[in-house]
């Protein structure tokens, strides 16, 4: 429900610094949400019912009602491997073309689908399992070998000259971090970030929050404790040079 609110939030914003303006009515005794308003409809007054949904789809990117972007991923890993599978014979696998262009395409086509809206990603162990088989499933296939030929992961992308892909993926999340840290007041997803929920959490284990994922990854792999961040973050030139100097991480293969 806290996802549904939020992103209702969002879209009334949005919506309201756009063409229409909208008024929230009611969520009714079947899940519906009545709004209405006035605006680009000939200037006449409506009214609409949205259902309440598990999940949707917003920019490519599927949201749930619980807040979890574990299905996301496996969507995007899926989509990857759907991608994979229709160049295989023309490009993957394809003698006749050079290594350099295998990679173009891979750096063009193969990592944007597997890792489109990652700045939203909560980086367990798991899904670092499941980015680095999809990434690898590709690359050894460009290598010319299989997990067969018991090769680590590190001496095939050094061989290929690839950077590994969770270290991409964390330049991202901390890039967009700082990104949101300094957002100018007013700014929806700023606002969104330095906002405190209200209410009780559900009862078990509390799941973790992006902010405290990406303020840990910030002291695990830049040495940035969160009492620092502030500041560290804001000198946009240190920021940018502790990303480019950020090794990958021990034991990514």
């Amino acid at each position: 429900m806290m996802l549904s609110c939020w992103l209702l939030q969002a879209w009334t914003y949005s919506m309201y610094w756009g063409v229409l303006q909208l008024s929230v009515n009611s969520w009714d005794e079947g899940q519906h949400l009545q709004i209405g308003g006035h605006g680009s409809r000939k200037g006449k007054r409506w009214l609409e019912v949205l259902p309440q949904v598990e999940e949707f789809k917003y920019l490519g990117v599927l949201f749930t009602s619980e807040g979890r972007m574990d299905r996301e991923i496996d969507r995007r890993i899926g989509a990857a491997a759907a991608v994979m599978r229709s160049m295989y014979r023309s490009v993957v696998v394809k003698k006749e073309l050079s290594r350099k262009a295998k990679l173009s395409i891979y750096q063009s086509v193969y990592v944007p689908t597997l890792t489109y809206g990652l700045e939203l990603w909560v980086m367990t162990e798991r899904v670092r399992s499941q980015i680095q088989a999809a990434e690898m499933s590709f690359l050894r296939r460009v290598a010319g070998r299989s997990l067969r030929d018991r090769v680590r992961s590190s001496v095939t992308r050094e061989e290929l000259g690839v950077e590994p892909l969770l270290l991409h993926i964390e330049r991202g999340q901390l890039r967009w971090f700082r990104h949101l840290f300094w957002m100018p007041p007013g700014r929806l997803p700023g606002e969104v970030f330095r906002a405190c929920p209200t209410g009780k959490r559900p009862r078990g284990r509390p799941r973790t929050r992006w902010r405290d994922y990406v303020s840990q990854l910030a002291w695990e792999r830049l040495g940035v404790p969160p009492e620092e961040l502030e500041e560290v973050s804001g000198e946009r030139e240190v920021w940018a040079s502790l990303l480019r100097l950020l090794p990958p991480r021990p034991g990514s293969g």
